[in-house]
């Protein structure tokens, strides 16, 4: 089939056999003249990078620096080039129908010369009574040519673009192996009198049709995996678009209307109601409900959402109604960035792969040369006739030398392994991330936000004699509702959700660093720190001054509440730690890491939740460059240091960690600085991303012993090492199967991650 691209500069629309090809910085170009050719080289490399970045591209899954707008193969590899930042789309099914339609078709054609051969081989099995010798040799070349050159075209053509391009590559391998196969035969089959005589046995020149026919049907049958497996690796895509939701009600001049996701603007109101999915991500302005996160956070619980809250697009709202504000759309949402971000990381390259880019380059040449060596021995000191046995052994060498395992061996794990995280909340930027995680030895954590939930909570509240919480609080949330200070937001959203009435404030003053007064109900009210209590003139009482200062050794801030002169009681008001900290540093400690606390925040509440936690080493009162610091005096001492933070101030830890972890409540920044971000924004997403990364990494090194260990014993058998000792010669055929499971072994080893508990 010719393929058709437009020139980048004219706009022309070219066939690309007879374009003008130009490669660089491991881009493709194609241009319909020479005058396109030179315009473009004079564009910087900026504006031909953006030419690129505007259309679909495709990327090799082994060498992602090859990048072209058109579908193909791999330059390097042979590999069919995938769409970048794409799930498995329409693309990917036609080359699967394409493979799976040649498949049975050569299957088909591959049973009957299969059974002709074997006949020849086995008395018993011999169908002589039904088809004469000759007529059997006539009807396996007859049946061997399509199977050959029209089902197994394609690695004939990758091998001739392997030539071209100076790269050979696995299907180099197979093309030799089964050409020589089937070239040797048809030539025997047309020109039987120009072989000599000691090729011939029992006055026949020995055929190896089937040997072709069943080494290209073994090919098919790994190439047909390796598609779907790559479409199943596009799953938690697919998975993560299809969650999308495709219509919002729009509210709009006091109407509401129903419209397209993609005619929602920033700062649009939108009302959610129960059993409907979130359209895009925002706040919400009115009402309350309990949504559920689990389809992108990966966690079952429904979390509680109330006015002030983000929501994220694509979650399912349970209970109630809610108005929420656009604030993100289009490709600014968390669920496209958590699409881009899983497309980018499947196509990315872990540092172990230069292992197998290593072995590749040398590879292919050796196994010629063994190939080649097999041949000359064989014809020299091999027993009669002698040149059947060479064409035999030097054929079982080519095929199951084949290194698509080897090829296949680390991409396939982190594709699978990078759409695990995505499906439980832990976004991957990059599969050198992976291979780093699994090294770490120190997890540094900030406390805000990543300990703790970052917001404050009203987490005591202690009386006066004579009055009852309830008054207490409505006063307190009644003067502090006129306060834009974080904790007074605390206490007004704590008698909110307790359907506390507040009431209007008179005279209302705030006093920086100290507190707020004004009159509610006629009552002149102070609310504030101690000293700003006691600067105006009102006593504070014993009991609840001891209160305080136990309060504040585990990590509370206090404010006082005096009504016309007199204490009426004090709200502990603190940044509680997550539900899922305690567990989840329990399960670090266990895994042998290190866990140190780096926080803004004074020492004596660090050490309060330090205390708590478990957390030995703390370091307090920091700025974003002495968080950096320690990272580097750590990682001079030989430490592998993983950074978690969720700020503005963790952003130059986290990039001068080996492994940055953004929690996804955070900041853009900190999640632009991390190699990785956990959608949930807890430590429990921490220990998830270890396990994963030590399971990928331990797949990789699967699959590598595997494709190592094929080649290793294969390609001696097959050039006859045990033939001197155990008469065994490694048939063609069986070579084929051998190099074929090698490559269904990294495959299904690799999907086995789909299945690793985290």
């Amino acid at each position: 089939m010719i393929e058709k691209i437009k020139d980048p500069i004219c706009g022309m629309e070219i066939d690309t056999t007879k374009a003008i090809k130009l490669t660089q910085d491991g881009l493709i170009y194609y241009f319909c003249n020479e005058s396109c050719r030179q315009k473009f080289l004079k564009q910087s490399s900026t504006e031909k990078f953006a030419i690129f970045e505007s259309k679909t591209m495709y990327t090799c899954p082994m060498h992602p620096e090859i990048k072209q707008d058109k579908p193909g193969d791999c330059p390097k590899c042979g590999m069919r080039l995938e769409q970048k930042a794409a799930p498995a789309g329409e693309e990917d099914n036609k080359e699967t129908r394409m493979i799976t339609r040649k498949f049975w078709i050569g299957l088909i054609l591959t049973v009957p010369i299969f059974l002709l051969a074997l006949g020849e081989m086995i008395q018993a099995l011999s169908l002589k009574a039904f088809v004469s010798s000759d007529l059997s040799r006539w009807l396996q070349f007859i049946l061997a040519t399509p199977v050959v050159l029209w089902a197994g075209n394609i690695f004939f053509v990758k091998t001739w673009k392997s030539v071209l391009n100076k790269s050979l590559n696995m299907f180099t391998l197979i093309a030799m192996g089964v050409g020589a196969a089937y070239g040797f035969s048809a030539i025997a089959i047309l020109f039987p009198n120009i072989f000599p005589e000691s090729l011939k046995q029992h006055g026949e020149i020995g055929l190896y049709f089937e040997a072709a026919a069943v080494i290209t049907v073994l090919v098919l049958i790994g190439q047909l995996l390796e598609a779907k497996a790559r479409n199943r690796t596009g799953q938690a895509i697919k998975a993560l678009l299809g969650l999308a939701a495709k219509v919002a009600h729009r509210i709009r001049d006091g109407k509401e209307e129903d419209v397209a996701i993609d005619q929602i603007q920033k700062g649009d109101l939108l009302r959610v109601r129960p059993g409907e999915k979130v359209p895009l991500d925002g706040i919400i302005t009115e009402g309350k409900s309990t949504i559920d996160e689990s389809m992108i956070s990966g966690e079952p619980v429904p979390v509680t959402k109330i006015e002030g809250d983000r929501v994220i697009g694509a979650t399912v709202n349970q209970t109630g109604a809610f108005v929420m504000r656009t604030e993100k759309i289009g490709s600014e949402t968390l669920l496209s960035q958590i699409v881009k971000m899983v497309a980018d990381a499947q196509r990315s390259r872990a540092p172990i792969q230069k292992l197998a880019d290593q072995v590749s380059g040398y590879f292919v040449p050796i196994v010629l040369g063994c190939a080649v060596a097999a041949f000359i021995i064989w014809s020299i000191i091999g027993p009669a006739p002698a040149l059947a046995y060479a064409l035999i052994s030097a054929i079982s060498v080519l095929i199951i030398a084949c290194p698509c395992a080897l090829g296949l061996a680390t991409p396939m794990s982190i594709m699978v392994g990078v759409g695990k995280g995505a499906q439980s909340g832990i976004l991957i930027k990059n599969a050198e991330a992976i291979e780093k995680c699994e090294r770490v030895t120190h997890v540094l954590t900030d406390k805000t936000g990543t300990l703790t939930a970052g917001r404050p909570q009203v987490t005591t509240i202690i009386t006066a004699n004579g009055w009852d919480e309830k008054s207490l609080l409505s006063i307190a949330a009644s003067i502090e509702q006129n306060s834009e200070h974080p904790l007074a937001r605390s206490v007004v959203d704590y008698a909110k959700e307790r359907g506390y009435k507040l009431a209007s404030v008179d005279n209302f003053q705030s006093i920086t660093g100290g507190g707020v007064k004004g009159k509610v109900n006629g009552k002149a009210v102070l609310l504030g720190k101690q000293k700003f209590i006691e600067d105006n003139g009102i006593s504070l009482l014993d009991e609840l001054k001891n209160k305080s200062e136990e309060l504040q050794g585990k990590a509370a801030t206090i404010v006082w509440v005096a009504v016309d002169g007199q204490i009426v009681g004090i709200l502990g008001i603190s940044d509680p730690i997550k539900r899922t900290t305690p567990e989840a540093i329990r399960v670090l400690h266990k895994m042998g890491l290190k866990v140190v606390m780096l926080t803004g925040d004074n020492e004596k509440t660090a050490r309060a939740i330090a205390k708590e936690l478990g957390i030995t080493d703390v370091y307090a009162g920091l700025e974003p460059k002495d968080k950096q610091e320690i990272v580097k005096k750590l990682r001079s001492e030989g430490a592998k240091v993983m950074m978690a933070g969720d700020g503005i101030n963790d952003a130059p830890a986290l990039a001068e960690a080996e492994v940055g972890v953004a929690m996804g409540t955070g900041t853009d920044v900190a999640i632009e600085s991390a190699g990785i971000t956990l959608v949930k924004g807890d430590l429990n997403g921490i220990v998830k991303a270890l396990r994963l990364s030590r399971g990928v990494m331990r797949n990789i090194r699967q699959n590598l012993f595997f494709a190592f260990i094929y080649n290793a014993l294969g390609i001696p058998i097959a050039a006859g090492i045990l033939y001197p000792f155990l008469g065994l010669l490694l048939n063609p055929m069986i070579a084929g199967a051998a190099m074929s499971f090698s490559s269904v072994s990294v495959i299904g080893n690799s999907l086995r991650l789909r299945k690793l508990k985290l």
